[in-house]
């Protein structure tokens, strides 16, 4: 990538990094210490030659690296939003995958949706004309395995970084193939997310039904997600455990 293209790409990344952490321009610049005109300048690809000391201002409150604002890279600090959405009905499944998947067209994001036929047709009719910028994948295929699973993953997460994607969205209702006998390797999946991914410009959110959920499994699902979406909004997940301990 050409020093150019570089910093054309500043733009991009940083309004989406806001937009993703729900941090308008204002609340921006109060956490970052730089002044709302910078960062609308930024985000409007005026001003590209930031200040290093500016760069790391930037990048430590928007939760990403200052090679991820630069030049799309993600090494070392970890940058993935890993989330869980239990739901209950239609409504509550659209009112957390929709608000997820909105705009990644405009971002220049890449998305992808593994989703039921049922579903599918459900979240395309939500998005409307946004579910062009979304890749619909069948669970059959990706949520055969655990294994097959990360695969898929990462297979979508490389060829759109590589694509110039400035950020990858993967939304999807893992269903746990295999029952109650399959259940730790799933959980461990789960857990493995947090660590193949963590250092990438990539955010996962699992959806579940709650209605056929134990509370058991709901406690695991709080235990390999470092965050679950309530009512629209992001919160740490109670019982979130380090996945190297429930891996080994």
């Amino acid at each position: 990538m050409s020093r150019d293209a570089d910093e054309a790409g500043i733009a991009g990344r940083v309004k989406g990094a806001r937009e993703r952490g729900g941090l308008s321009r204002e609340a921006l610049a109060f956490h970052s210490g730089v002044s709302w005109s910078a960062i609308a300048q930024v985000e409007s690809g005026r001003r590209t030659n930031l200040r290093p000391g500016t760069l790391a201002s930037l990048a430590r409150a928007l939760g990403v690296t200052i090679d991820y604002l630069v030049s799309g890279a993600g090494p070392g600090q970890a940058m993935l939003r890993h989330c869980v959405a239990l739901y209950e009905g239609e409504d509550q499944f659209l009112a957390s995958a929709i608000p997820f998947l909105s705009g990644v067209g405009d971002r220049s994001e890449a998305a992808m949706a593994i989703l039921g036929k049922t579903k599918t047709t459900l979240l395309r009719g939500g998005l409307g004309p946004q579910a062009d910028a979304v890749t619909f994948a069948d669970p059959r295929d990706c949520y055969r395995s655990p294994g097959a699973a990360l695969a898929a993953h990462r297979e979508f997460v490389d060829a759109a970084i590589a694509d110039g994607a400035s950020w990858v969205r993967i939304l999807g209702e893992p269903t746990w193939r295999g029952g109650k006998a399959k259940a730790p390797h799933w959980s461990r999946y789960e857990a493995l997310l947090n660590l193949v991914f963590g250092p990438a410009p990539v955010s996962v959110l699992c959806l579940y039904d709650a209605t056929r959920l134990d509370s058991s499994t709901i406690d695991e699902l709080y235990a390999t997600h470092p965050e679950t979406v309530e009512q629209g909004a992001i919160h740490a997940c109670p019982g979130y455990r380090d996945p190297v301990t429930q891996i080994l």
